[in-house]
């Protein structure tokens, strides 16, 4: 058993340790401290534009931020436009925004106000070095687009009072740049569910979309609140968006930007490159936005979607729904105009041919309403007379296998069942289906039934005779009495009463 003595040294020697310990403790937290607070300071310090961390909105103060986005690396002006701005508003914040490091390197002026930011981010880096909103501290932000200089304080601060004057109808105002090109207002209709971009001249200087260089002026929060602020072409993705947003912009024509005197690629070379840079942006631009149809201010139509060399837009469709229905959209605009040119196709070969053919389900269902394909639908179906196939040379050697006619099209026996199917190309599969019935007795019958509403046999007077219909800017052939015809198989007010091909995987609402 222990003496007093035992125990008062054992207690004494368990108190020291426990102090020790304890003070190791508290000046390792103490040291942890000073050197977290230390590498903040230095990362402060080191790259101001870091300093924001990891917030996901910045605090604005007062003041303009020049951004400059639109240039190319092999040759630009960006250097010159810089010192432009710094000669005559010395302390202007500017941010020049690239996907990559610049090569050659820019060789900007070494000034806190003046920083670079690459979009392509390495993997040991944190999110926000790659995020130009967390180095723009200003309330409005100036997009300014490469080759320009700055001649005079007053044009930015006369663009800022334009802004203010309209700030109850514009959310941007656009000043020209002289003499490098044409700066005009347009109307910009952007239909997301048609696929399209069309764009008209506008009488005045409120419009969505400007034409031309132009220096643009924004508050920074509706810039980055985009959903792909930095997108380029620039101008061209920023008027998409905001036209979307309902967004207005003012042209300021009277402040004006000048150019520098000489052409901003020295050679034909570069500038050839520029001008296939900037077509290879502007496809990936509509593709990202998806847009495959852009009608300019001179009505010339501009086609960002599927081509004979190409596949089609969407994939296979399963239960009458095609994909484009679960994004609330329609059919690709260029899918729309391959069927077109293929039923017409396909249909002047059969009346060559004396092949009797009508309209059938849907397509019919398209030139009863609107004389063309319904919006969301995604092939043209014929019926046609069974004991006609055999005077069609392309129909008649389709027992196996397939035929590509001189024109590019393929005529093929579909492996679903028996009827034939002509598509438009060998690479995209954008069809006709053509549907082979007979008589038995007065009503029209086939050989093959597909889970279809409207795949049912109907009585043959409705194609004795066959009548003339418009369909897709042609004349085609219909049965007649349509509407008898269309709500045998539809029901009752099928014409009046739009529907997706399966209302219960994807219905129809009015908004629509």
């Amino acid at each position: 058993m222990p003496t007093p003595h035992e125990i008062t040294s054992s207690t004494m020697r368990i108190s020291l340790c426990q102090i020790l310990l304890t003070g190791a403790i508290l000046i390792n937290l103490v040291v942890l401290y000073y050197v977290s607070r230390t590498q903040q300071q230095m990362l402060k310090h080191k790259e101001p534009g870091k300093a924001a961390s990891r917030r996901s909105s910045v605090s604005r103060v007062a003041g303009i931020t020049v951004l400059i986005r639109q240039f190319e690396d092999f040759e630009n002006w960006v250097v010159g436009v810089v010192k432009s701005f710094m000669k005559v508003r010395p302390d202007q914040p500017i941010v020049v925004v690239a996907d990559k490091l610049p090569y050659p390197p820019l060789g900007l002026p070494n000034k806190r106000t003046v920083q670079t930011v690459l979009l392509k981010g390495s993997p040991d880096q944190p999110h926000y070095v790659t995020r130009p909103e967390f180095y723009i501290k200003t309330e409005y932000t100036l997009l300014v687009p490469d080759g320009i200089q700055l001649d005079s304080t007053q044009q930015v601060d006369r663009l800022l009072q334009e802004f203010e004057a309209n700030k109850d109808k514009a959310r941007m105002v656009a000043a020209p740049v002289q003499p490098s090109g044409m700066f005009q207002c347009l109307n910009l209709r952007v239909n997301l569910k048609e696929w399209s971009a069309v764009y008209s001249l506008s009488g005045g200087q409120l419009c969505d979309a400007i034409a031309g260089d132009a220096v643009v002026l924004l508050r920074t929060e509706d810039l980055f609140n985009l959903s792909q602020p930095m997108l380029r072409p620039l101008a061209t993705s920023l008027f998409i968006q905001s036209s979307l947003h309902g967004w207005r912009v003012k042209a300021a024509e009277s402040v004006v930007f000048s150019s520098y005197p000489r052409s901003l690629y020295m050679s034909a070379h570069n500038q050839w490159k520029a001008d296939n840079h900037v077509k290879a942006r502007l496809a990936h631009l509509f593709e990202e936005f998806g847009v495959k149809r852009v009608v300019q201010a001179d009505g010339k139509e501009q086609w960002y979607g599927c081509t004979k060399d190409t596949p089609r837009c969407f994939g296979t469709v399963h239960d009458d729904t095609p994909e484009y229905l679960y994004l609330n959209r329609w059919t690709p605009p260029c899918c729309l105009r391959a069927l077109r040119e293929t039923a017409r196709y396909v249909m002047k070969i059969l009346e060559s041919s004396d092949v009797r053919y009508w309209m059938e389900g849907g397509t019919l269902l398209g030139a009863a309403r609107q004389q063309d394909i319904i919006a969301w639908d995604y092939d043209v179906d014929l019926g046609i007379y069974l004991e006609d196939v055999d005077k069609c040379d392309l129909l008649r050697s389709l027992d196996s296998g397939s035929v590509v006619d001189e024109n590019g099209y393929v005529w093929e026996k579909a492996v679903e069942g028996e009827f034939y199917r002509v598509q438009y190309s060998e690479s995209n599969h954008l069809h006709v289906d053509l549907w082979p019935f007979y008589s038995r007795e007065g009503i029209m019958t086939k050989n093959s039934w597909l889970d279809h509403k409207q795949d049912v046999e109907f009585p043959e007077h409705f194609l004795k005779p066959l009548v003339p219909m418009q369909f897709a800017g042609v004349t085609a052939y219909a049965p007649n009495n349509h509407r008898r015809f269309l709500e045998l198989k539809f029901g009752e007010g099928v014409i009046e009463n739009p529907e997706y091909p399966n209302p219960a995987k994807k219905k129809l609402v009015k908004s629509d």
